[in-house]
């Protein structure tokens, strides 16, 4: 470490006494790095850990035993007693078990120590973990998608940045502690004229960063849209959400209903999140494959939008029994019925929000500008999907 920062000092002189060319503008940022490295490093806590924990007894721990054999004993334990061990002296498989107990943060300050913790901190396996950890309810293949087009974007806005300098932040990318970086995403990505300097690469830590930072919006869904509003009780829309880390909450960007500008909703909660469970765009009908094994109690999902201009939001339901059948489960034939009566029982009996009937052979979007447009239909097979939606049931019935 006091090699670091002896470099980091002369370094620093070095620079203020060149006057004759003005340096690039990512070298401002550069002559702090030793002063930030040794400042981050010796206060962050991973380090403080390992002065305390398992890797501080093999930095003090002196040679463990000392071979002996012929004339050479003396000579041996001499070497010996002036050679430390170091993390990387620990066998393969302890280290990576140290590794994979590291938060986030641990991670990118060990990343810092040396070129060789580096290459393994940045390991797509150790990221997975934390990234499926915290963002696996809310990432599907739309956001996975969303975040190659990101990266791509960038590389080819970088295509004009020298390679030396990209280089460089590229490396500061890779190793510095989490919150340095984040500072300097943040301010990379507000700042258009220098978005082509972004250090960004297609790796999992990557990905990971940019979505702790609330700068990159991803597309997943959210239930009871709009704080709660009355209009999308019981319902689940798809948006472009931004992770919020100060609060923990995420800010929604809804796509514009008809005229309606683009809505903005914040402050929104974990438990209001979902990935799209399936990979249709909000404005394509879904295509059902699970009429046919509809039967009454059955639990659904149903495309529906006020009109065609809108985009389709997923709908809770039950699949019930038709009116020729008097409910009783030895004599039901509903399930060998043409058409199925679906659901909604939010609303009051007699509302024409409560009822609707869709054909089982032939389905398409059925409905008119008044009742509104029904669309494809998915069936919930998993517990806690349903779970999910009573726990969000209204108060008081629907009118």
């Amino acid at each position: 470490m006091l090699f670091f920062l002896v470099t980091g000092i002369s370094f620093f002189f070095f620079l203020n006494s060149l006057s004759l060319k003005p340096l690039p503008p990512w070298a401002n940022d550069v002559r702090l790095l030793p002063l930030c490295f040794w400042k981050d490093l010796s206060f962050s806590p991973i380090c403080k850990a390992l002065k305390k924990g398992v890797f501080g007894v093999f930095w003090r721990f002196p040679s463990i035993m000392a071979i002996k054999q012929g004339n050479c004993i003396s000579k041996f334990e001499n070497s010996q007693e002036n050679e430390q061990l170091s993390v990387l002296d620990l066998p393969e498989l302890a280290l990576d078990c140290i590794l994979e107990k590291l938060p986030p943060s641990g991670l990118c300050s060990m990343a810092a120590v040396c070129s060789s913790l580096r290459e393994r901190c940045i390991s797509d396996h150790l990221w997975d973990r934390h990234m499926n950890h915290k963002w696996g309810k809310v990432l599907g293949r739309a956001a996975k998608r969303e975040w190659h087009w990101f990266i791509a974007s960038k590389r080819n806005s970088s295509a004009s940045v020298g390679k030396k300098s990209q280089s460089l932040i590229n490396f500061i990318w890779h190793v510095w502690p989490l919150t340095w970086f984040t500072s300097k995403f943040e301010k990379a990505s507000n700042n258009n004229n220098k978005d082509s300097t972004s250090p960004l690469v297609d790796s999992v830590m990557s990905w990971y960063l940019a979505l702790e930072s609330g700068k990159f919006w991803f597309p997943a869904q959210v239930y009871n849209r709009e704080n709660g509003h009355v209009g999308f009780m019981l319902s689940c829309y798809d948006a472009e959400l931004s992770y919020d880390p100060q609060s923990d909450t995420f800010k929604a960007r809804y796509p514009p209903h008809g005229r309606r500008a683009v809505a903005i909703e914040s402050g929104i909660q974990w438990e209001r999140l979902r990935a799209a469970p399936v990979d249709t765009p909000p404005h394509d009908l879904h295509q059902s494959d699970c009429l046919n094994d509809l039967h009454p109690g059955d639990h659904i999902e149903i495309q529906w939008r006020r009109n065609k201009e809108f985009p389709y939001g997923w709908w809770y339901g039950v699949v019930g029994h038709l009116e020729s059948c008097d409910g009783n489960d030895n004599y039901c034939r509903c399930h060998s019925s043409d058409t199925v009566l679906l659901e909604f029982n939010q609303y009051t009996p007699g509302s024409r929000w409560r009822r609707t009937i869709v054909s089982r052979k032939d389905h398409r979007e059925e409905g008119n500008e008044s009742d509104g447009f029904y669309g494809g239909i998915r069936k919930l097979h998993k517990h806690d999907e349903v779970a999910t939606w009573k726990s969000l049931w209204p108060r008081e019935i629907l009118e």
